[in-house]
């Protein structure tokens, strides 16, 4: 049994031509055989040249003969299971279905002055439980909902956040690897009986560096699905016209494809548009912009026609608080998302880029996603729907169908009502005190983190999770990656007699 997400039920949104879509191939084939792609991996440069690729280890790059590209996209599954350790929150990735994630930010936020603050070790427990409460939310990304929380040494971040993950939700996962953790966030998984995406990060342009394939293979080897990630910014490390991005992404995206086709073929991969235009009077990212959509739709037109599931990423907003521009931002991007195809959307939580994440917005953001998966669920047109018998017998005025069996049944079907917005009439909003979504969203957040339980974890599960933790503190000690001091921190909160809730 999977998750049944959202349901697109009519063609997806195509802005390309054939001919633009034909011209883009060419171009994505051009650039693998003649610029081709720095690879870091030793091994993968073998790999690739014993199948046909031609490789220059001095420069490691390799150049990929587009009859090699062709066919490891063939291999790649467009749809496929992947199994969770609550069995009923498993998915189905691929097709017409559409998944809602959450999106990360480097640290939480005081909802007063919407400025950063570190996370404590229950402000990430309580964000995940959040998460895995709200409907819309079908999964965990990586660094999700922090990068980390206080008193974990930077090595140990990716991993703690990774039990704490297991811990309050039995929802999909994906983590990130640094310094070899993705041994460990694997191990994890396996102890839960789960499968873990295990991400592979482009390094633009057109490089991968070698931790990034050595975390893809390993993923590979362990039978579960790659994430693979695009991440430039159109007019710093991409091209800054749209064309020219597209075409770098997708030659980005296949260099590992293929190589992961040739190390274990039908290898699960989905792939992550997470790309932005360059803001160029700051340099920054263009957060927000609608470039991002119109990448993103012809990037997802591409992809279908490929075979290969997406996910986009990049439904975060400019703005740095919760507020107008923030809904309309993340509103307009996720709905051009959805409609071009893709199968995964980053968006629950992220309230300044990848900066901060607060359990508030996303309990905003589920209606966001609510709302969107209602629209792509279309409109059902069959004997009932059309309620000819029942427009005979009502007729005219003085008829009415409020009292109606039929008006009961489908107002629930076809309409979509908000958790935390506000619905009532004026009058009733003025008698009422004049609560705003942010006043519903505080009182949703309350009564989850009051009565949501996740489910729990058997005692033999939590003591293989500690037991790979405790493992992995003291090979990245010996490693000198946690210093004395900072273990010694670390230890004083493990030794906590709440640990590991608080």
């Amino acid at each position: 049994m999977a998750l049944k997400g959202y349901t697109r039920n009519f063609p997806a949104l195509k802005i390309l031509t054939e001919e633009q879509m034909e011209e883009i191939h060419r171009g994505t084939l051009r650039v693998l055989w003649t610029t081709g792609v720095r690879m870091e991996h030793k091994g993968a440069l073998e790999t690739l040249e014993r199948n046909g690729c031609k490789v220059d280890y001095e420069e490691m790059r390799v150049r990929f003969p587009s009859g090699l590209v062709e066919e490891a996209l063939r291999r790649c599954p467009s749809t496929f299971h992947v199994k969770t350790r609550d069995p009923s929150k498993s998915l189905m990735i691929g097709g017409n279905t559409l998944y809602m994630l959450p999106f990360p930010g480097q640290r939480t936020i005081d909802l007063e002055t919407f400025e950063p603050k570190e996370p404590t070790r229950k402000d990430f427990y309580d964000g995940v439980k959040v998460l895995d409460a709200l409907p819309s939310v079908h999964g965990l990304w990586s660094y999700t909902p922090y990068f980390g929380f206080q008193g974990v040494p930077p090595a140990m971040c990716l991993l703690e956040s990774m039990a704490g993950k297991i811990r309050n939700s039995g929802k999909f996962l994906t983590e990130g690897y640094s310094k070899g953790s993705e041994e460990y966030c694997i191990r994890m998984a396996q102890a839960v009986d789960a499968e873990l995406c295990v991400p592979c990060l482009l390094s633009p342009p057109l490089t991968y560096y070698g931790d990034a394939i050595g975390a893809a293979l390993h993923g590979a080897e362990a039978g579960f699905p790659v994430r693979i990630s695009e991440g430039a910014v159109y007019g710093g490390t991409a091209p800054a016209s749209l064309a020219g991005a597209l075409v770098s992404a997708c030659a980005n995206l296949i260099a590992p494809i293929v190589l992961l086709q040739l190390h274990r073929p039908g290898t699960r991969i989905f792939l992550n548009d997470f790309t932005f235009p360059q803001n160029m009077t700051t340099g920054a990212p263009g957060f927000g912009n609608i470039a991002v959509s119109l990448h993103a739709a012809a990037f997802n037109q591409i992809w279908h026609r490929y075979g290969v599931p997406v996910c986009n990423g990049a439904a975060v907003p400019a703005s740095k608080g919760i507020d107008f521009q923030s809904g309309y931002e993340r509103s307009i991007s996720t709905t051009i998302f959805a409609l071009s195809g893709a199968s995964f959307i980053l968006l629950h939580g992220g309230v300044a880029a990848e900066l901060t994440h607060h359990p508030l917005q996303a309990i905003l953001d589920d209606d966001i996603a609510g709302m969107v998966g209602r629209f792509l669920e279309g409109v059902d047109v069959n004997s009932d729907s059309l309620a000819l018998d029942l427009i005979e017998e009502v007729g005219p005025v003085p008829g009415h169908f409020l009292n109606k069996a039929h008006t009961r049944k489908w107002w629930r079907h076809d309409q979509y009502s908000p958790a935390a917005a506000d619905r009532l009439t004026y009058p009733e909003w003025l008698a009422g005190g004049r609560r705003n979504c942010m006043d519903y969203a505080h009182d949703r957040l309350d009564n989850i983190l009051a009565n949501h339980v996740p489910p729990p974890l058997t005692d033999s599960q939590e003591s293989e999770i500690e037991r790979i933790l405790e493992e992995a503190r003291e090979y990245y000690q010996k490693q000198g990656l946690i210093t004395d001091a900072e273990m010694a921190t670390y230890r004083q909160g493990i030794a906590s007699p709440r640990y590991p809730f608080e």
